[in-house]
């Protein structure tokens, strides 16, 4: 049989737990605003981009070359701004489902000044500086090969 005291020395580690993985709900509204602004300027500015290649029309055989460049240099940057934005609403959805904050992969909190930084963050500082050395050490022997 459990006493009281045995029954909350059981439940220690489960609210500790929860601490550190639950902010403030201050905290948690901050974060979602600055996602959630992140992710309109980066959809306005999709939109931009698009604008101002579709309004472009037909241009003179001189300026092909620039305009070519202009156009690969968009396309890139498109491709970082919907990375971008993928990464925002991942980190929307984590919060919806009551997972942001937590390290995808050690599932430990993530430091809330991480957060202030980057509220996309998917992974703790040491994950990711982990994750950064195996892809090193992967590029390396790929290159060799």
């Amino acid at each position: 049989m459990y006493s009281s005291e045995n029954f909350d020395r059981l439940l220690e580690p489960i609210s500790v737990c929860m601490k550190k993985t639950i902010k403030s709900e201050s905290d948690r509204e901050g974060h979602r605003a600055r996602l959630v602004e992140k992710r309109s300027s980066v959809l306005a500015g999709l939109g931009a981009k698009i604008d101002t290649l579709a309004r472009m029309g037909r241009v003179a055989d001189d300026d092909q070359a620039q305009i070519s460049h202009d156009e690969f240099v968009s396309s890139r940057m498109n491709g970082l701004d919907y990375r971008q934005l993928r990464l925002v609403e991942e980190a929307l959805d984590r919060m919806d489902a009551g997972d942001y904050g937590v390290c995808l992969a050690c599932d430990e909190p993530i430091a809330e000044k991480r957060l202030r930084a980057l509220p996309w963050a998917r992974y703790c500082v040491s994950c990711q500086d982990n994750a950064g050395f195996e892809l090193d050490a992967h590029r390396e022997t790929v290159g060799k090969g």
